[in-house]
C-alpha cells in the first residue's frame, strides 16, 4: 500500500514503495523506499530538509539516463527533478538558465533555433540539465565544463548556495556535486548569439544523426557504460575482445556499439550487472586494463 506525506508548505507529497522502472532509461530498478518528484524549489528544499530530520538517506534521479539501480531498490528518500521546468535566454550576455529538470536535448534545440552555438553536441545526450552538471556530461569533444558559469544548489539540509566554475571540480565525466550531497536546482551556461540559426540548427541535426546511426536508440540503455580509458576507446576495446551480442539474461551488449548495454525486453538489474563485471573481465583478460564503469550503479547487488 502506497503512503502518502504532505510537505509542509507545499502542495507535493512524499509517496512510498514507488517503483523506479520508469525512472531510468535502463527500465530496471526496484522501489523507492520514500519518493518525490518536486515541482518547485521550495517542494526541493523541503523535501530534502524532511530527509535530513527523518535521518534517510537522499537519491537524486534526473533522466535517469546514468544509472543502474537494484533489483532491491533504493533506500530513504528519491528526488526526482525531471519536473523541475524553465528556461531563460539573456540576450545582453549569451547565457542561459535552466532548471535541472530540462532535458539536455530541447535546452539544445531551444538553442539552435535562436542561432546560439554552444549546446549542439548535447542534442543527443538523453540527460537533465542537472545531471549534465553533475556528471559534466559531453561528446564529441565537448562538456559541460566548456559552458558553465555558475549553478545554484540546495544543500541535504535546504540552505541554497550558489557554485561557480572554480568551486566545480569538473574532470573527465566527474564534479564535486558527486561527493557532497548538493543537488543542483538551476544552472546557467555561456552560449555564442547571434549566428545563424538555420546553419545552427542543421549542425545540430547533424550531430544527432551522427549520434543515431553511430549508436543504438531502438532498445532501453543508460547510454556509455564505461569511461574511455586514457588514449583508448572502450568500446574498441570490447569489441577486439569478441563481445558484440554477448548476453546474459535479457542483457546484451550493443552490436551498433559495444560500450552500450541493452535491456534486450525483460532484463534485470542484476543481468546488467553481471554483464557490466563479465565484460570487465574479459578486456582485463585481453589487456590487462580495468575498465571504469561510467554508469553509477546504486543499491545492493549480489558480488559477482
Amino acid at each position: 500500500m502506497t503512503t502518502l506525506l504532505s510537505l509542509p508548505l507545499t502542495d507535493c507529497a512524499i509517496q512510498s514503495k514507488v517503483a523506479l522502472t520508469d525512472y531510468t532509461s535502463f527500465r530496471v530498478g526496484g522501489p523507492a523506499e520514500w519518493f518525490v518528484a518536486p515541482r518547485t524549489l521550495e517542494d526541493l528544499k523541503s523535501g530534502l530538509s524532511w530527509a535530513v530530520e527523518a535521518a534517510q538517506p537522499t537519491t537524486v534521479l534526473g533522466a535517469g539516463s546514468n544509472l543502474l539501480i537494484s533489483d532491491r531498490g533504493l533506500n530513504g528518500l528519491v528526488v526526482c527533478t525531471r519536473r523541475l521546468r524553465h528556461i531563460s535566454f539573456d540576450d545582453a550576455t549569451g547565457q542561459v538558465t535552466a532548471a535541472a529538470g530540462e532535458p539536455l536535448a530541447t535546452l539544445a534545440w531551444k538553442a539552435a533555433k535562436r542561432g546560439w552555438r554552444g549546446l549542439e553536441w548535447a542534442v543527443g545526450i538523453p540527460g537533465t540539465v542537472g545531471g549534465a552538471v553533475v556528471m559534466n556530461a559531453g561528446a564529441h569533444g565537448a562538456c559541460t565544463a566548456d559552458l558553465f558559469v555558475s549553478a545554484d544548489v540546495i544543500s541535504p539540509q535546504g540552505k541554497p548556495e550558489r557554485l561557480f566554475l572554480a568551486d566545480m571540480d569538473y574532470r573527465y565525466r566527474t564534479s564535486i556535486l558527486q561527493k557532497d550531497g548538493r543537488v543542483v536546482a538551476q544552472a546557467t551556461l555561456q552560449l555564442e548569439p547571434g549566428h545563424d540559426p538555420q546553419q545552427v540548427m542543421a549542425d545540430t541535426s547533424a550531430d544527432l544523426n551522427q549520434r543515431r546511426h553511430s549508436q543504438p536508440y531502438h532498445l532501453p540503455s543508460c547510454g556509455s557504460v564505461f569511461r574511455n580509458p586514457e588514449a583508448q576507446s572502450a568500446a574498441w576495446l570490447i569489441e577486439q575482445a569478441g563481445l558484440k551480442g554477448y548476453r546474459i539474461g535479457r542483457a546484451e551488449v550493443a552490436q551498433r556499439h559495444a560500450n552500450f548495454i541493452l535491456n534486450c525486453g525483460g532484463a534485470s538489474a542484476s543481468d546488467i550487472f553481471t554483464l557490466i563485471h563479465h565484460v570487465q573481465d574479459r578486456v582485463a583478460d585481453q589487456w590487462s586494463l580495468l575498465l571504469k564503469p561510467e554508469v553509477k550503479i546504486l543499491g545492493d547487488f549480489q558480488p559477482v
